[in-house]
């Protein structure tokens, strides 16, 4: 009889830990990375189909200019962005323009980034944005002046109830000692652009699962803020000459380097150009190694990242929004992808 009672208290008070548990909310959204906005069917497809509710929209670079930092490649606006979209404006830093800049020179900067993000959020259709994100390759000689500058735009008075996110390396995220960690509301964790890019071999820069598994595992559940999680669904033409680098072609398609006439096929990701491309700058010869992340990988990352992710509420960020990209994946795959965080 005693044993018994212990065994119905015991199942008494397991009960809030079996029925209570929750799914984590997990919001699916694009990252826009073009300087031009406007309503693209296709896009639009797949941005309603994954019940999107923000976009997460690049509005300039900024670099380096003759009298300091300027912004580069604004983004400009063809059409309003949809009444129901939230617009989360997005500004990349170069991490090279801090290195030279004073305090006094930074809290400058943080005002112009403000008011130049004010202004095209207006031109975006848009009275105003709950959300800024900050995107930064920061180092350990470019931390204190990044997280200073951070600080200074929380600091500005029209952000104030506002969040301000940034973007979170995985060389950020595994040296978080020495790197230390942004002062901002939440990160958002790239889980791309891994790779040696320009070392010549069969490697995808992209994404590699070893890679990714390299850096992540418990620096991830350690993370003392809420972590986002950012997918590639993109690809590209890494070109080499004579196994050196020479950049990537940006026109390249995966039609293009599949075309018998075109390119032979060596195996492994690799072609070799039959005959010269002026309009693309490319030789007779030259080494094409199209990286691309398959619906296999997408998924075992996203079933390795979420056993660290301890936030109840989760934002996963594909990249980037593009009629181009997207035909490469069906709705269900980025659904799937996603669902396998909740």
């Amino acid at each position: 009889m005693r044993n018994t009672c212990i065994y119905v208290i015991v199942a008494i008070m397991l009960i809030p830990f079996t029925s209570c548990h929750k799914k984590r909310v997990v919001n699916t959204s694009f990252y826009f990375w073009k300087t031009v906005y406007e309503q693209n069917t296709v896009e639009k497809q797949y941005f309603d189909s994954l019940s999107c509710k923000k976009l997460y929209v690049r509005i300039m670079d900024v670099d380096g200019g003759d009298n300091g930092p300027v912004p580069v490649s604004p983004i400009s606006f063809k059409e309003a962005i949809p009444n129901e979209v939230q617009l989360v404006p997005v500004v990349f830093i170069v991490n090279e323009v801090l290195k030279m800049q004073s305090n006094k020179q930074l809290d400058d900067l943080a005002a112009k980034i403000v008011y130049y993000v004010k202004g095209k959020v207006r031109q975006s259709g848009k009275m105003g944005f709950d959300e800024f994100q900050i995107d930064c390759d920061w180092t350990r000689t470019t931390r204190d002046k990044y997280f200073y500058l951070l600080q200074r735009i929380r600091a500005n008075p029209s952000l104030k109830n506002k969040q301000v996110s940034a973007t979170l390396r995985l060389h950020q995220l595994k040296n978080q000692k020495s790197n230390g960690v942004p002062p901002v509301n939440r990160v958002m964790l790239m889980c791309y652009n891994m790779g040696n890019l320009r070392k010549y071999g069969t490697q995808n820069s992209i994404l590699e699962q070893d890679e990714l598994e390299k850096y992540l595992g418990d620096n991830l559940n350690r993370y003392p803020m809420p972590i986002d999680v950012g997918l590639p669904i993109f690809s590209w033409a890494v070109v080499f000459r004579q196994k050196q680098y020479i950049g990537i072609a940006k026109r390249l398609h995966s039609e293009d380097v599949n075309n018998k006439i075109l390119f032979k096929a060596n195996g492994n990701s690799l072609y070799t150009l039959l005959s010269d491309m002026p309009a693309l700058g490319l030789k007779r010869g030259d080494e094409i190694r199209w990286e691309n992340i398959s619906a296999e990988k997408l998924h075992a990352a996203a079933s390795y990242i979420e056993q660290y992710i301890s936030s109840d509420t989760v934002n996963i960020i594909y990249f980037h929004l593009d009629q181009q990209t997207l035909k490469h994946y069906t709705y269900e795959t980025l659904e799937e992808t996603a669902a396998l965080f909740r």
